[in-house]
């Protein structure tokens, strides 16, 4: 019981003692009440004993026998269960395939239609036809999945409902007639707002078919949680392959007509593409996903190169020159034809991935199959071993289990084993005991593995440093003793200015060894007693003593001129120096106060980044609404190399 002391709080320790002790003193009554029974039991004649146990024994292997046999018409059915189960997952992620091939139509369509708004085609024009094929691939892609998923299957079904593709025609049939009349203007009077219309109802059909998508994923994955993993990826990869189109659709009006970008045109093209990275990084980030399979890692290397770099590379360029002038280096016939190459490797990964699913699926069904097979034939193999097996218990077991019955019951009370093990009869009491004894110090382990346990979960893997979960549960919890209030104390919170630069020019990695080597310096320099925290991100805090406003604030110029001043050697050699905008205030832990004091620290924070970055600004009270104040001293109204406001 005592083990686990180290690892509880003061408080929690005291109540986990007294729970122990009346659980303690149950498990002691009820081992004395069975230890008497027990010894009345094996003091009886001999004999008699055991006739009445051969008697018990053999009645109570036909009850077992019987229950047995229920067991394994419950397991066997609950293995028929799981092999229709798998069944209808099949059947399921057949049909949300179906779903996510029909979404990348609509998407695909756009490549034809915005090249017809773009030029001057006539109506039997190579451009037109091909234009005329997608609609046409779209509608039956779209029948097609209407159909498919009103039908029932096995176990259960799940139809989309006929609204949302009701919905779904209204809305193409509308943006292909917006196509359809931008193409009809003559390219002379086209502008671009014509085309930008036509493409914006583009988008809203995929949009709009986005809730038929969700529809069907939240059906199979309430049905079966097994299926999260496949559906929710296979939706990201179609949502990854949707916004790579309409990034380049967000930019080809503009570039067709030769007009300048606007700024929406730049904020939507900016937003899609953070979408991109941000799907990229949760969907091509997991190593585990692929399994080891060939098809989706070369998939993956293919979609990094061709269209996380090609491809990007292409609309950052027509965005450099759209910022500048209406003069672009390609037409847009050309930047469909070019973009659109890139978009191959992201249709092929998301397919082979979706073929892995499916196949995945289809093993899962043909392994319950088997096992279901399995344990029909196991279950007749117990049935009849388990006669036989009963007459070498009574001979080889049940006797040294009476025998041992004693020390069994010495155990529950604590006392060491006394047992004097036979190697003539039951090996397998010896295996018992020494199960027993292996318990033991699994136990004593176990309350070992806790105290680490607890140290991982309150230290951030990558810094050593506290996580914010431990932050949080300090200056929530720091009361003074005496008053029951919070204890006055000081929060610096830092961030490290233009972190996200560290990782796109050198990787995660060299930003990694960037926080690593931040954290470092940051915790030589403050006191034993500061705890210094990873806030989330490229934050970090620390939180002193109330020893004054004026050294916290001269303690966090130190830090801040440090980093400045600090060379940071990465992996590759590289020599970085980064800087930090600091935000400072002083307030009250607690369970109330604390939420106040990160307000008001972090307002300081948002002041100094406002002021330009790589500065202090402090606020010198956190009182229930953060309230930065305006008067300054002569210590604060300069920071190092960089002027600062006195009241932040």
């Amino acid at each position: 019981m005592e083990p686990l002391k180290d690892v509880l709080g003061p408080g929690r320790g005291y109540m986990f003692r007294s729970i122990n002790l009346r659980l303690w003193n149950s498990l002691k009554a009820k081992s004395e009440g069975a230890k008497a029974q027990f010894s009345h039991r094996v003091d009886g004649p001999k004999s008699k004993a055991e006739h009445s146990l051969r008697r018990k024994l053999w009645t109570r292997t036909g009850l077992a026998i019987i229950c047995t046999a229920i067991l394994a018409l419950t397991i066997i059915g609950r293995l028929y269960v799981d092999y229709a189960q798998a069944r209808q997952n099949l059947f399921d992620i057949q049909a949300f395939r179906l779903l996510l091939d029909t979404a990348n139509h609509l998407s695909a369509e756009r490549g034809p239609a915005n090249v017809m708004m773009a030029a001057e085609a006539p109506a039997d024009s190579p451009a037109s036809k091909r234009l005329a094929e997608f609609r046409a691939r779209s509608d039956a892609a779209l029948d097609g999945a209407a159909a498919h998923l009103t039908m029932s299957y096995g176990l259960h079904d799940h139809p989309v409902p006929k609204h949302l593709f009701d919905r779904v025609r209204e809305k193409l049939w509308q943006a292909r007639m917006e196509v359809d009349r931008a193409v009809s203007i003559p390219r002379e009077n086209r502008r671009v707002e014509d085309m930008q219309r036509a493409i914006e109802d583009m988008f809203v059909v995929v949009d709009d078919f986005q809730a038929a998508i969700a529809w069907k994923a939240n059906a199979l994955v309430n049905s079966d949680t097994g299926l999260a993993a496949p559906v929710l990826t296979g939706q990201m990869l179609s949502d990854l392959r949707e916004y790579g189109g309409r990034i380049a659709s967000q930019i080809i009006a503009p570039v067709a007509l030769g007009e300048k970008l606007e700024l929406k045109n730049l904020v939507d093209a900016g937003r899609t593409r953070g979408r991109i990275l941000e799907l990229w990084r949760l969907v091509g980030g997991q190593d585990a996903l692929y399994h080891g399979d060939y098809r989706l890692l070369d998939g993956r290397r293919d979609v990094e190169r061709l269209f996380l770099g090609k491809g990007l590379a292409i609309i950052d360029a027509l965005i450099g020159e759209g910022r500048l002038s209406g003069s672009y280096s390609m037409t847009a016939e050309q930047l469909t034809i070019s973009f659109v190459a890139t978009l191959q490797p992201l249709e092929r990964f998301r397919s082979a991935f979706l073929d892995l699913a499916v196949e995945n699926v289809v093993a899962a069904r043909d392994r319950a199959l088997k096992i279901l097979v399995a344990v029909a034939a196991v279950t007749a193999l117990i049935l009849a071993v388990l006669i036989g097996f009963v007459l070498s218990v009574q001979a080889i077991i049940f006797r040294p289990l009476l025998r041992a019955g004693e020390e069994v019951i010495g155990l529950a009370e604590d006392r060491p084993m006394a047992l004097k093990r036979d190697p003539h009869h039951a090996s397998e009491m010896l295996h018992l005991f020494d199960a027993i004894d292996i318990l033991q110090g699994k136990l004593q382990e176990r309350a070992s593995l806790m105290g680490q346990l607890k140290l991982q979960a309150e230290t951030d893997g990558l810094t050593n440093v506290l996580n914010r979960r431990a932050l949080d549960q300090v200056g929530e919890r720091r009361v003074d003793r005496q008053t029951q209030a919070g204890d006055a104390c000081i929060l610096i919170l830092i961030d490290l200015d233009h972190f996200k630069s560290v990782n796109d020019t050198h990787g995660h990695l060299a930003g990694d060894d960037v926080l690593k080597e931040a954290a470092r310096l940051m915790h030589s320099l403050v006191r034993p007693t500061d705890i210094v925290a990873r806030f989330g991100g490229e934050e970090f805090a620390i939180l002193i003593s109330d020893d004054g406003l004026a050294g916290a604030v001269a303690l966090a110029r130190r830090i801040r001129l440090a980093l400045q001043l600090h060379e940071i050697v990465i992996s590759d050699g590289t020599r970085l120096h980064v800087t930090a905008s600091f935000g400072v205030a002083r307030g009250r832990c607690g369970q109330d106060e604390w939420r106040c004091l990160i307000d008001a620290a972090d307002a300081a924070l948002y002041r100094a980044k406002l002021d330009g970055r790589n500065r202090v600004r402090f606020a010198r009270e956190a009182p229930t609404r953060p309230a930065l104040e305006s008067a300054s001293t002569p210590q604060d109204t300069k920071d190092e190399n960089y002027p600062c406001a006195a009241s932040f």
